[in-house]
């Protein structure tokens, strides 16, 4: 009689699995919790202890640790020596292995947990028997997942046996599952002891979804997501509507939540091309809307907008005579639904803004490689505000200045903003000068940057960026300072009456 072992934490499904396995006339052996749950559902079932001879102890630490077990598991049934050497053991061989771990991501993700608890929560014993197994797929089939249950029954009735390449198809999975539970623990006790850059770096992610293509359509992509990772992300929004995300969507749908997460106030941010295109805060998100519209009604064609508050019927209204990809908001009401779910591909997420955004490291891939640092987490209240200018700015300028400052810090660099004490007027982003970056910026605002501001995500080298602002009738700038030619600026500044002010940290954004 064939024999198979089974010992699950996630029961789901298996009492029927077991029944099948009987049928097809495999004996089984459990222990603990599993063992008891197949008895009491009339599944004939021999204790691990029965097999070993010898009792669980340790509080159940130690019961599937036996050489009565992993003989079975890692006896190669093709070579004569290992079936003698089972034979003068009493061993028998074991040829089918259902497994699946301690719940020590569930544990772990308890607001209340113990370090206690977490340790506990250490499975030893399945990740043996698993990998033990999985080293064996050539005459063992090892099962992690019940969602293979069906077919390893499927191939028993068909063929008697479970085919090789499925066998080592469920064994990729078995090491997939090890590591990346082992990840997990590995990098809960690293954070539990502190190590900063600890001398290896493992993470582990699960497949979200599988997306059409890449950034261009020649280039593979999936979308992953990080057990436990951030809440307040799009990897954890809700999709109302609309086609399927793609990996472009992504990328900018991330990009305007980062931004539109700034504002305590009601905030609207349009992205396009990972950079905000237009920026507006009011009394209402159809008031922002509106505001972040007028900043550039041309590049939002296409675009992706993120509000932090509710997307209401007015509103609605309004985001219904544009073209968009995404809308992103913590809620839709009823009659912002209707209105926008009558198009058909418009993608609709819902993210809860009441949670907290989890900091995590941010990775960045090279060609054999990973660039792993904080996120940019660094607001105005954090910084060190200086004003070297003879004029301070005013109350108004100051409530631009931190809108300006608030943007500018997410787009590309070289980066420029203009904006007023309601929005973004002028965005330029990503060129190779500082001066080239303003010129965009102050381009876009073209008139209304009279008794505007300038926010710039680094110092200048040098005060050609002062003179064009002030030439475009700036009144205030801020930007780090730093610069070696600090005073050039500064003197520039005086010169046209600009109040300037120094945050001390620059926002540089790759």
């Amino acid at each position: 009689m064939k024999r198979a072992l089974i010992s699950v934490s996630d029961k789901t499904g298996v009492i029927d699995f077991a029944k099948q396995l009987v049928r097809l006339g495999f004996e089984i052996i459990s222990t603990g919790g599993t063992k008891k749950m197949l008895e009491e559902n009339g599944v004939p079932v021999i204790g691990v202890q029965e097999v070993t001879g010898f009792p669980e102890i340790l509080e159940g630490r130690v019961k599937t640790l036996h050489p009565a077990i992993h003989g079975g598991l890692l006896a190669k049934l093709d070579n004569e020596t290992h079936l003698e050497q089972l034979e003068q053991q009493n061993i028998t061989p074991i040829e089918l292995v259902c497994v699946n771990l301690y719940p020590f991501q569930q544990t772990i993700a308890k607001p209340d947990v113990t370090e206690a608890e977490a340790i506990e929560n250490i499975d030893i014993g399945g990740p043996t028997m698993l990998r033990a197994a999985a080293k064996n797929h050539a005459h063992v089939t090892v099962v992690v997942d019940a969602n293979d249950y069906q077919q390893v029954i499927q191939e028993l009735d068909e063929h008697g046996s479970v085919s090789l390449s499925t066998r080592k198809a469920l064994a990729a999975k078995v090491f997939r599952h090890t590591a990346a539970y082992d990840a997990m623990i590995a990098q809960y006790m690293t954070e539990l002891v502190g190590e900063e850059n600890p001398e290896s770096l493992t993470f582990t992610y699960e497949l979200k979804q599988t997306l059409r293509y890449g950034e261009n359509p020649h280039q593979k992509a999936a979308f992953y997501k990080k057990p436990l990772g951030s809440s307040f992300s799009i990897a954890r929004a809700k999709q109302l509507h609309g086609k399927e995300l793609s990996y472009n969507n992504i990328h900018d749908a991330d990009a305007a939540l980062q931004i539109v997460k700034e504002f305590k106030e009601p905030a609207a941010v349009a992205v396009k091309h990972m950079n905000p295109c237009g920026v507006g805060i009011g009394e209402n998100s159809f008031e922002a809307f509106v505001r972040a519209y007028e900043a550039d009604p041309v590049s939002i064609f296409g675009g992706i907008v993120a509000f932090n508050r509710e997307v209401d019927r007015q509103t609605a209204e309004k985001l219904h005579e544009i073209f968009l990809e995404i809308i992103i908001a913590p809620y839709l009401t009823e009659d912002a639904l209707t209105i926008l779910t009558s198009k058909k591909n418009l993608r609709l997420l819902t993210v809860d803004f009441d949670l907290k955004a989890k900091k995590e490291p941010m990775l960045t891939s090279i060609e054999g490689g990973l660039l792993v640092q904080d996120m940019d987490a660094y607001t105005l209240e954090d910084a060190n505000i200086h004003i070297p200018t003879k004029r301070e700015p005013t109350e108004e300028e100051w409530e631009a200045l931190k809108l300006g400052w608030k943007v500018v810090k997410h787009v590309k660099s070289n980066a420029i903003v203009v904006a007023n004490s309601e929005r973004t007027l002028g965005v330029g982003a990503g060129q190779m000068n500082r001066v080239g970056a303003a010129r965009i910026a102050l381009e876009q605002a073209g008139e209304l940057a009279k008794g505007a501001i300038l926010a710039s995500d680094a110092f200048f080298p040098m005060d050609d960026t002062v003179e064009a602002a002030a030439k475009a009738g700036i009144t205030a700038i801020i930007q780090p300072g730093g610069s070696i030619r600090d005073e050039d600026s500064i003197k520039k500044a005086d010169e046209y009456g600009i109040a300037m002010v120094f945050t001390g940290v620059r926002h540089f954004k790759h």
